[in-house]
């Protein structure tokens, strides 16, 4: 199967930014003292003077005993005003803060998103100390507190600094048990502000754009619950995954990121060359033909979670890198995958989500449970058309009805090819409800076993999600001959202009010829996390990558947080 899912039919466009704004892996350059931003400088000479005085802005070990979401499930139960005398140490990241003259109140956050106050009264740390921690600390601090655990007069849960010492069984090498533990201590300190986010009078939100969102994901995991969510979700996505197919019996193995040959997709490869062999190589555009081979050496299950890469155009559905899951299995068919693809969505729902019915960020709902629809594509097209439409439909006409539909038909593609972009023009973008698109046109997948009652077709479905593909499924091919002959086709539709098609790859046809057992093969990529995300690929993936931008010092700081 073709390294999941994808619009085969159609390049994907270039990536369009508006030149504003870089890399995320590029590293601005620190900007110089004269020409920072005032609230940039004012915090250097802070971590200048903490530097000077002999103290530490990044220290390397703090008394840490308790997190902040342990101290609020262990203390929920504290009426307003009770107080304890329990002490503990916590960190977090300074998110609001309120300065008065005898006593400071700031909330801080860890990473998960949980938020405690903690309380700094001269009375408790002395005036000395408070004074130097309103002087010290500003937020987006990361600030370590060592104190008793209260609830204030309001009923608001909170930790009352004060010094005190480090507990026994304290796991933190270089702290000892006994060791004098401050009130407060700067953890780590943020020479740039955090961008303020909020809701003006008018009712205009001022947040990051998506643009800014994007490119800083760090800020927007810092500012926006939703973003943290989705990183968190998204690793128990992949936990569900792998926990259904180790329960299942599949064996996950990794497979070359680096091949002589690109293969197993329709797809532009990446390029690179290798000085220890003086050869060049190229980036998977999928793993499919080595897992292909572990099949062939008797795994007969077996799957990989991992990344790809394909060098086409960018847009809200495609990333030139992602992670790709594909799992073949030996006497098995697409119908075998259907059910399996079903089960583990669903699984994986649960797991991340704790429902099969998905809330998306407009606020409507999206039902994955139950049963899922199954359509030719072929008999779907020919009903939206209006007309026939069959595998046997000849070229000439189906380059019409595609220009009668307003897209573009490159001049070296086959009948399938043109087949799928009228198909997804007519029918697959409205597809709303989980659908399983079957029975493709056999020139257009060249490593599916052919239909076994219907000529001309291959045994292929597309999963079809909120109006876009989501997983690709097939009866594997495993004939050897079959498998020669389609790469030949292929080698010719490259000799054509066809950038995308793949190569006769000789040592995955001499594996073949050893013997493939009959098998199913499915694969999709970042697409699964859209399903319960419901956004796009720059908002989906973590850190995608993007055009430089010129950075301006963040534009000043963000004199208007839309960036």
């Amino acid at each position: 199967m073709p390294g999941g899912p994808r619009r085969a039919a159609r390049p994907s466009p270039p990536c369009r930014y508006d030149g504003r704004v870089t890399d995320v892996n590029t590293n601005a350059p620190a900007p110089e003292a004269d020409d920072a931003p005032e609230q940039v400088r004012v915090r250097q000479e802070k971590r200048a003077r903490l530097l000077a005085e002999g103290r530490e802005a990044y220290p390397v070990v703090l008394a840490i005993d308790s997190t902040i979401a342990e101290v609020r499930e262990k203390y929920a139960h504290l009426e307003a005003g009770e107080e304890t005398e329990d002490e503990v140490g916590i960190a977090g990241r300074v998110m609001l803060a309120r300065n008065g003259g005898k006593l400071c109140f700031a909330t801080l956050m860890d990473g998960a998103g949980n938020r405690i106050q903690v309380m700094l009264s001269a009375a408790e740390v002395g005036p000395d100390s408070l004074a130097q921690y309103k002087a010290d600390v500003d937020l987006g601090d990361h600030l370590f507190v060592h104190g008793r655990v209260i609830s204030s007069r309001r009923g608001e849960l909170s930790i009352l600094a004060r010094p005190g010492t480090a507990p026994a069984g304290l796991f933190t090498p270089g702290i000892a048990e006994g060791d004098p533990v401050p009130a407060w201590e700067i953890a780590a300190k943020s020479v740039r502000p955090l961008p303020k986010t909020y809701t003006a009078e008018d009712g205009t939100e001022m947040s990051l754009s998506e643009d800014m969102r994007v490119r800083r994901r760090y800020l927007d995991m810092i500012v926006r619950p939703a973003a943290r969510d989705m990183v968190r979700m998204r690793a128990n996505v992949v936990k569900s995954l792998r926990q259904y197919f180790d329960e299942a019996g599949f064996i996950e193995i990794e497979t070359p990121m680096l091949q002589n040959l690109h293969g197993g997709a329709a797809a532009r490869p990446f390029s690179t060359h290798m000085n220890a062999y003086d050869t060049d190589l190229y980036l998977r555009i999928a793993p499919e033909l080595f897992l292909k081979r572990a099949v062939v050496g008797g795994v007969d299950k077996v799957f990989e979670i991992n990344r790809n890469f394909r060098n086409e155009g960018a847009d809200s559905s495609h990333s030139p890198e992602f992670t790709m899951l594909e799992a073949y299995e030996a006497y098995g068919s697409y119908d075998t995958m259907a059910r399996r693809t079903r089960e583990f969505i669903q699984k994986a729902a649960r797991d991340a989500l704790g429902t099969e019915v998905v809330a998306l960020p407009d606020g409507s709902t999206y039902d994955l449970s139950g049963s899922w629809r199954e359509i030719s594509m072929f008999e779907a097209t020919a009903e939206a058309l209006g007309r026939e439409f069959t595998v046997d439909t000849p070229l000439p006409e189906l380059v019409k009805i595609a220009e009668e539909l307003g897209e573009d038909v490159a001049d070296h593609w086959g009948p399938g090819k043109v087949a799928e972009v009228i198909f997804e023009a007519a029918v697959g973008d409205d597809l709303w409800e989980p659908t399983f698109v079957r029975d493709y046109p056999e020139d257009s997948s060249p490593l599916t076993r052919g239909h076994r009652t219907k000529k001309g077709v291959v045994e292929k479905w597309d999963l079809y999600v909120r109006g876009f593909e989501l997983a690709t499924a097939y009866s594997e091919l495993v004939d050897p001959v079959i498998q020669r002959e389609r790469f030949e086709a292929q080698a010719l539709a490259a000799a054509n202009g066809d950038p995308e098609a793949m190569v006769l790859d000789e040592d995955f046809l001499m594996a073949m010829e050893y013997g493939m057992p009959p098998a199913c093969g499915w694969g999709n990529a970042e697409r699964t996390f859209w399903v319960f995300e419901g956004v796009t690929a720059r908002e989906g993936v973590p850190f995608p990558t993007m055009r430089h931008e010129i950075d301006q010092v963040t534009r000043k700081i963000y004199p208007d947080v839309k960036l």
